[in-house]
């Protein structure tokens, strides 16, 4: 599933006229790269969540043959946050481990084996993580479990006992992640029991700690760039070309 019904606001002006989907890197809109790496890497059934200009991603979809089956998750009514996002797409997603990639996103990462670590180890979520510098990082015990999440600018902890606990890694976390079928029933689940459809994912995550198997997948070599700000589309365009010490194939 690609997360793609934000409203981007951080790339105004162009979220005026345009879904931040669209915005254009090297020449090809961001979600065509997205599809474009997910397709090369095994994943040939793609839901993508839509509603700010929704009909424009609608008809970039319907009017280009990108080799993918797509299905759209329609939020034009309400935009439902990552979380509400998911519960509201749970119909097209029901079955198989699904992976979860945000719009905004390029990386190096490699997804097919980020699916079959979810897979050998038969957790219910595998977040794909790294040791980059964030201001935000989630913790980790020594068997790769999720302990909880760190605000470093504030110092806030969630929950706030984990900002005692020993022996524990912080992570950043990359937007991109697999949920299992448990998960998603339980996603749907902590939703419906607390009667909220919007609902930031990380919400669930962290009310989840310890009663689901949510562990981390580290990537050492992984790199990154959120393309959701304009100060870093021109970074993008470097990116993609190879100029971040990697070969322009394997970012899309």
């Amino acid at each position: 599933m690609i997360l793609a019904a934000g409203l981007g606001t951080r790339l105004k002006p162009w979220t005026l006229e345009h879904p931040k989907a669209l915005v254009p890197i090297g020449g090809k809109p961001m979600l065509e790269r997205v599809i474009l790496k997910l397709k090369a890497q095994g994943f040939d059934n793609i839901v993508i969540n839509v509603h700010h200009f929704a009909d424009q991603i609608v008809d970039f979809i319907d009017g280009n043959d990108l080799g993918v089956k797509v299905s759209i998750s329609d939020e034009t009514g309400k935009l439902l946050d990552t979380g509400g996002g998911l519960a509201n797409a749970s119909e097209l997603l029901l079955g198989e481990p699904f992976l979860v990639h945000n719009v905004d996103i390029l990386s190096n990462a490699d997804l097919g084996e980020l699916m079959a670590v979810h897979k050998e180890r038969g957790d219910d979520v595998t977040l794909l993580t790294s040791g980059r510098d964030s201001s935000r990082k989630l913790l980790f015990g020594e068997k790769d479990d999720l302990k909880g999440w760190h605000n470093l600018t504030t110092g806030e902890f969630r929950p706030a006992e984990s900002g005692s606990l020993e022996r524990v890694e912080e992570n950043a976390f990359s937007g991109i992640y697999i949920v299992s079928e448990n998960g998603l029933d339980a996603l749907c689940r902590f939703g419906q029991e607390r009667g909220m459809d919007v609902f930031p994912v990380m919400d669930f995550f962290l009310t989840s700690i310890g009663k689901l198997k949510i562990r981390r997948h580290y990537s050492a070599d992984l790199d990154l760039i959120d393309i959701g700000k304009p100060e870093t589309l021109k970074r993008a365009s470097a990116f993609i070309d190879g100029d971040a010490h990697m070969s322009g194939s394997c970012c899309y």
